[in-house]
């Protein structure tokens, strides 16, 4: 009897901490617009579309232990499906429905073209190899305008239709229910969705045989392949499902943006996404997530105090705000990985094989 009075109570704290959570987010646009004005709404959607990279390569590099530096070529791959699909560039203008799942399937067959071929490769080869591949995408949409214009070359593409659903245009400002909500909060609804959505299929596929395989083979592959496991398919899968996500994260960013071009798509981006891995924790969610919102957000807090700080300490600028901020930025990389070598909010398993290596 006691069991069953207890039950009711226990069930009781995870509901509130649940309802805690959903309005803390459902509130964080206006609180973050009346502090910091909307320039701040745009890096909180930044911070969310890092978070769908930064998952989706957690499954190549935490999960399946595939070192990769080229995942930013999938981010580049669907924002250009999306540029190139809803733009005047070639007179269409899909919806997004049609669009969001083309630029995750075609950035998916682009993780498999880059998983086959370096499937017997591991460590620094297989690094350089993806880092190759993200150099290539970039190169060829910066010169595939001639002899037929296909990405309009380094100018980009301009005017890209915004996500909208029937009349209703996410990019615009607008009322509902008497409270004014502008383009920025907009995307963030919308991006929140995609991002519990792509949290609750990490999550599915953390617990899963495929993600007991990934970590498997992060081990070691020649156990694993000994205990059954198909590893040709599985790391296949990893690049596969992993690319898809940064496809998604692309679409929704040619949307926000309205303009993309290979500038944005560069090898430092690959290098900043694999960093929130590592800083969080590889393979643990939930470290994942804070690591990608630590290198957004906080970057862009040096970017906005490093320069009136400098002034009031000197009464002039010293050093240049982003030349500093690089500084700041590799020095913390640097004192996390000397004193928390497994990141800032590792997985316990994580956590305990390094403790018993330090023993």
């Amino acid at each position: 009897m006691s069991n069953m009075f207890k039950m009711p109570g226990m069930q009781k704290y995870p509901v509130v901490g649940l309802i805690l959570v959903a309005v803390t987010l459902a509130a964080l646009p206006f609180l973050v617009a009346m502090t910091g004005g909307q320039a701040w709404v745009r890096i909180l959607n930044f911070a969310i579309l890092y978070i769908f990279l930064a998952l989706g390569l957690n499954i190549v590099v935490g999960m399946a232990g595939l070192l990769d530096l080229g995942y930013i070529a999938f981010y580049a791959v669907g924002a250009y499906v999306w540029a190139l699909l809803a733009s005047p560039h070639f007179g269409l203008h899909l919806p997004f429905w049609v669009i969001l799942p083309i630029g995750a399937a075609l950035a998916c067959c682009f993780g498999v073209l880059l998983g086959s071929p370096t499937l017997k490769l591991r460590g620094d080869y297989l690094a350089i190899v993806t880092l190759g591949f993200g150099e290539i995408i970039r190169i060829f949409l910066n010169n595939l305008n001639a002899p037929f214009n296909l990405t309009n070359g380094a100018q980009g593409i301009t005017r890209i239709d915004p996500l909208t659903i029937g009349d209703f245009s996410f990019s615009a400002q607008s009322s509902l229910f008497g409270i004014d909500f502008s383009g920025p909060m907009k995307y963030y609804y919308v991006l929140l969705l995609l991002a519990i959505f792509v949290i609750i299929v990490n999550v599915r596929l953390h617990d899963s045989r495929i993600g007991r395989a990934w970590q498997a083979i992060r081990e070691d592959e020649v156990a694993a392949k000994a205990a059954g496991i198909n590893t040709r398919n599985v790391k296949l899968l990893a690049f596969a499902m992993g690319a898809s996500f940064g496809g998604i994260a692309g679409g929704m960013f040619s949307a926000m943006q309205g303009f993309v071009s290979p500038e944005s798509f560069s090898l430092l981006e690959s290098i900043m996404v694999l960093a929130m891995v590592v800083l969080g924790g590889m393979g643990h969610i939930p470290g994942v997530i804070l690591g990608a919102v630590l290198l957004t957000a906080l970057p862009e807090a040096l970017r906005y105090g490093v320069e009136p700080l400098q002034h009031m300490a000197f009464g002039r600028q010293l050093i240049d705000p982003e030349a500093l901020r690089m500084l700041v930025f590799g020095l913390a990389l640097v004192l996390v990985m000397r004193f928390r070598p497994a990141g800032l909010w590792p997985s316990p398993e994580r956590r305990r094989e390094l403790a018993e290596k330090e023993a």
